[in-house]
């Protein structure tokens, strides 16, 4: 047998295994079906999801709080969106946007804007999810899968925060490498203190981590204002980008990156946090309360992926405007940019904004990552462990490949790493869609609440996409079809 049609079988058997499983996945196992409302749940909440901050946020006119307005309820639930938010920005974004914006212009442009709206629709359900029934979707996930089914789902999980959390180890790393000239390998070291910080914050109150992350948010932001200020890119350019075009399909590096960004934007493990922290607000838990919590819960979701959307779009933007068409059209790596930003720009500060960016934001992604960690264990396993182990844990399987592909490659194979982190994301991306579509649509697990006929639409529509890209990211992969070879392995 010729090694070609190996590979065609190999990814012929995959896909058919895929298939068994997702059907598995759809399979009712409710236990026949009968059971109608909030009854379809086979057990109930053991444990409340992050227990040590569960509804301690007080919320005007719910419970003894004063009767608030518009504004205050706002205020009240603003905050857990932002967190979300981090996670669509962090360095593995930088990679995949860097990349896409010097080799194919502003063209990927229209993928960022397409990805941002997944994720505004799938973290609505989360948010739908995570206050009407008072579940994560990793707990709920343990309720209506078989065993095996949920412990394969949290390994899937807990892959996809480890390659997360990669990246922002490497970025951070990156960041204080191209400020104070700290080696990668000692910057990946130093990255792991941040797991005593954020143990701090939650110690001090959930408000504390959510101001800390809109601050780093905040710096990100104005440091890419500024340099879009300086890049002056084409806003035609710009407007035509955000049209997408039929070649993405088709060109297998662009289809590489583009399934990196996606990878980049919408997360898994964002899907499981969401639906955790929207429950530290103390609403009424009347259908109307739920109602209101869930109005203003998306108001808060949509005002920070919308941030989150300018970063993006302003990372592949800078690079199309400094880089694409030019000399260092073929600029990839995260230091060559901050390099040569300056000299490009005529502005000495470009690179240091770039590198200030990029420190803030893969220090903001550390904190929603190890959040996640923690939701994913205890929803799946029903199982609690110190926080501190537990972010250590996690950490340690970022830091340890990191340092090891970092000492054995060197450090100019660190933005491969982060494209190549963004698509094992993208790949667990249909293992945590797929549950949540399921779970949101059924009225007897939702009610009156379930998805209506508009939202099973697009919801299954994005699903299928997802994971239909990434079936044929496969087939080029090991099939050896789609002409080029992919942009990293």
């Amino acid at each position: 047998m010729r090694c070609g049609e190996g590979r065609v079988i190999f990814v012929s058997n995959l896909v058919w295994a895929g298939g068994r499983f997702f059907r598995m996945m759809y399979k009712n196992t409710n236990g026949g079906g009968e059971d109608s409302g909030m009854g379809a749940w086979r057990r109930e909440v053991a444990r409340m999801s992050l227990p040590e901050v569960h509804r301690s946020i007080p919320v005007p006119g719910s419970g003894r709080a004063v009767k608030g307005s518009f504004w205050r309820k706002m205020a009240a639930f603003a905050g857990p969106g932002f967190l979300v938010a981090v996670g669509y920005m962090d360095p593995g974004n930088w990679a995949t946007d860097l990349e896409g914006g010097a080799k194919f212009g502003y063209t990927l442009l229209s993928v960022v804007l397409i990805s941002n709206l997944m994720a505004v629709l799938m973290q609505h359900l989360c948010v739908k999810l995570g206050i009407v029934t008072g579940r994560d979707l990793a707990q709920a996930c343990r309720d209506h899968y078989p065993r095996p089914v949920a412990w394969f789902l949290w390994v899937l999980c807990e892959l996809a925060i480890a390659a997360c959390d990669l990246a922002e180890v490497v970025g951070s790393a990156i960041g204080l490498q191209l400020l104070f000239g700290i080696p990668l390998v000692w910057g990946c070291v130093i990255t792991g203190v941040d797991v005593l910080f954020v143990l701090w914050l939650q110690s001090r109150g959930f408000r504390w981590i959510e101001a800390i992350v809109v601050v780093l948010i905040a710096t990100v932001s104005v440091c890419f204002v500024a340099e879009l200020f300086f890049a002056r890119p084409s806003m035609g350019g710009v407007l035509l980008g955000l049209v997408p075009e039929r070649a993405i399909l088709f060109d297998q590096r662009m289809l590489y990156i583009s399934i990196g960004i996606i990878g980049a934007t919408v997360m898994p493990h964002n899907l499981y946090l969401h639906s955790s922290i929207v429950q530290t607000r103390a609403f009424e838990r009347t259908v109307k309360g739920k109602r209101e919590a869930i109005r203003f819960a998306t108001l808060d979701l949509v005002v920070a992926l919308t941030f989150a959307f300018f970063v993006n779009a302003a990372i592949l933007v800078l690079a199309a405007a400094a880089f694409h068409g030019g000399v260092n059209q073929d600029v990839t790596e995260i230091q060559d940019a901050h390099r040569l930003l300056s000299p490009v720009l005529g502005v000495s500060a470009a690179g240091t904004l770039f590198a200030v960016a990029l420190l803030a934001s893969g220090q903001n992604s550390t904190l929603t990552g190890t959040l996640a960690g923690q939701i994913v264990m205890e929803g799946f396993l029903n199982f609690r462990i110190a926080p501190w182990l537990r972010r250590l844990v996690t950490r340690l399987i970022a830091i340890v490949p990191a340092v090891l592909v970092i000492a054995i490659c060197g450090e100019d194979k660190t933005t491969e790493l982060l494209v190549a982190s963004q698509v094992v994301l993208s790949m667990q991306l249909g293992f945590a869609v797929w549950p949540l579509m399921r779970f949101t649509s059924e009225r007897k697990k939702l009610g009156e609440f379930a998805n209506p006929w508009w939202i099973k639409i697009l919801g299954w529509a994005t699903t299928l996409l997802i994971i239909g890209l990434n079936v044929m990211l496969l087939i080029g992969e090991f099939a050896g079809r789609g002409g080029a070879a992919p942009v990293a392995h």
